[in-house]
């Protein structure tokens, strides 16, 4: 197999997953984690890290400290945040690279209860679209480019 070969393998079993830490109403009030929780979400990344699947994690401010833009075909529109639905929100993510859908599946079992007031809870599992997905384009070709710059 060529080192060429082992590249097209690759690219075709990493799987990237964004796990989603769904907005609570603590959480958009700005209520920080305690401790306990804290320690947890530290020994599953680290696990996540050990295992070389860890691509990134991050918690998010309120939504309060956030804005969206609405599009009107050309036309853009600042709505400012606070948002009212919290199901819509999302507080934090992780973004792993595993193998199989099965392996996102195991990894996100184990992930620790998000609620801050340990009660109820909820993650997202969402798999990112790969380059490899889209047809053959000069913009995709433009894609790679970027991506091959952000590597080196």
């Amino acid at each position: 197999m060529t080192s060429l070969d082992a590249n097209v393998l690759e690219q075709e079993t990493d799987m990237r997953y964004m796990i989603i830490v769904k907005a609570t109403k603590d959480s958009e009030a700005g209520v920080m984690p305690p401790e306990h929780l804290i320690a947890q979400m530290a020994s599953f990344h680290e696990e996540l890290a050990k295992a070389g699947v860890l691509v990134d994690a991050s918690g998010l401010q309120a939504s309060s400290k956030g804005w969206r833009i609405h599009y009107s075909g050309n036309a853009r529109t600042v709505v400012d945040g606070p948002f009212t639905e919290t199901k819509e929100l999302i507080a934090g993510y992780t973004l792993i690279n595993v193998k199989s859908r099965e392996e996102a599946l195991a990894w996100t079992k184990r992930f620790p209860n998000p609620s801050i007031d340990g009660k109820e809870g909820e993650i997202e599992v969402r798999q990112f679209f790969e380059l490899e997905d889209f047809g053959p384009s000069a913009a995709v070709d433009r894609f790679r480019d970027i991506e091959a710059a952000n590597k080196s």
